[in-house]
């Protein structure tokens, strides 16, 4: 008896509907452009909008790192796995973010999961962005907290759940994501921030996306709507702009203290590596000193914006550099990264249901500030032919 034979049904049917997605494998390192498959490819959907995970300093520091540190940390961080440089990191990262302390993680899906059980429990309330990213959503989860969903960017639906759930919880918690990743819209964090304080529930924002790309030198969303005095929880990662693996929780003192102390990720899986925390130290080293890339990279999110809606294009309403190609159909939106891919040479992924919702499949073009103008000159010229191709323009 096959016990696992539904496996199969399940690749089947997502094949059918237009919503299995292939992986493709790089050979090279991460940059404007990459090998696949033995061939030279336009990367256009990498999450490397500074261009720093390929950067010679970074890749010093790593390899610094190593012969300092050794592979890995060896233990969990309350055993005997943190290193000196991990407090160098927690120390950066507060004084980078204007924040009290900082803890970091394994990485940024670790950092929400790890985080939110520390701040609510059973007896308390969740109130959640319907469009919060998934390691959200399974913090949530993992809290046992109830949940509350409120509309995406409707404070009104905000202040309206508040007022009527509010009291069905002890502690309460509102939290949203920075930067939306798949549509490019900025959250309305000084109106959650001013409902927090009016309904007496903390306020927690992720802001994955937002460092590197908002705020002074690239320091992310809260400090863009200068709130770091104000926000309680600021989350993200170093996999996005900063170009490495990880994440971070940033608050105050005690919450530090306290995550150290209850955040299963913290005490039951082992610590960030060494060489990681190094290349992340020097990432917020090189913002810091120059804002040259982040100037690059938002250049280069309006040459392309503009590139492709001149040829008829949606490109949502994103006020990032994120840049969506919405097409809709998923089957379409499969068919047009492939002919981009074998006949264009250029590499941007299809993003279907269950990542998106349903009827909005899109490519989501992620320009970045090691791309040249040539470089998104070709990237335009693959959408207008294949586009045209494809009758999804005119």
């Amino acid at each position: 008896m096959n016990k696992t034979g539904w496996v199969a049904d399940e690749i089947s049917e997502l094949k059918a509907s237009g919503r299995y997605v292939p992986i493709r494998v790089l050979q090279s390192a991460q940059g404007s452009w990459v090998t696949i498959d033995g061939a030279r490819k336009l990367n256009m959907c990498s999450n490397n909008y500074l261009g720093l995970a390929n950067n010679p300093e970074t890749v010093k520091s790593a390899i610094d790192s190593l012969r300092n540190y050794g592979v890995g940390a060896g233990a969990v961080r309350s055993i005997a796995g943190t290193e000196e440089i991990h407090i160098a990191l927690e120390k950066k990262i507060a004084a980078f973010k204007h924040m009290e302390a900082s803890v970091v993680f394994q990485g940024g899906l670790l950092a929400n999961t790890g985080t939110i059980p520390v701040l609510v429990g059973k007896d308390d309330i969740v109130f959640s962005e319907e469009l919060n990213h998934a390691s959200i959503i399974d913090g949530v989860r993992l809290s046992s907290a109830k949940r509350v969903m409120y509309r995406h960017m409707d404070m009104q639906d905000l202040r309206n759940q508040l007022k009527e759930h509010r009291s069905e919880g002890r502690r309460a918690l509102i939290i949203t994501d920075g930067v939306f990743s798949m549509d490019g819209d900025i959250a309305p964090l000084p109106e959650i921030v001013d409902l927090s304080d009016e309904f007496d529930a903390m306020s927690y924002v992720d802001d994955a996306h937002g460092e590197g790309v908002l705020g002074d030198h690239g320091r992310g969303i809260v400090d863009h709507f200068n709130l770091s005095k104000r926000i309680d929880v600021e989350m993200g990662t170093f996999s996005k702009a900063l170009g490495a693996v990880g994440g971070f929780s940033a608050g105050s003192y005690s919450l530090a203290d306290l995550i150290k102390q209850r955040s299963r990720p913290f005490l039951f899986s082992s610590a960030m590596n060494p060489a990681d925390a190094a290349a992340v130290l020097k990432s917020i080293e090189i913002l810091e000193r120059d804002d040259s890339l982040l100037k690059k990279l938002w250049d280069n999110a309006t040459y392309l914006k503009k590139g492709l809606g001149n040829l008829g294009f949606n490109t949502g309403t994103s006020k990032t550099p994120i840049t969506p190609v919405i097409v809709g159909d998923e089957k379409k939106t499969l068919e047009l990264s492939k002919q981009l891919f074998e006949n264009e040479n250029v590499f941007a992924s299809p993003i279907v249901f269950p990542t998106v919702p349903k009827g909005t499949a899109r490519i989501r073009l992620m320009p970045s500030a090691v791309h040249s103008r040539d470089d998104l000159n070709v990237a335009i010229e693959a959408f207008r032919k294949i586009g045209k191709a494809l009758g999804l323009i005119g």
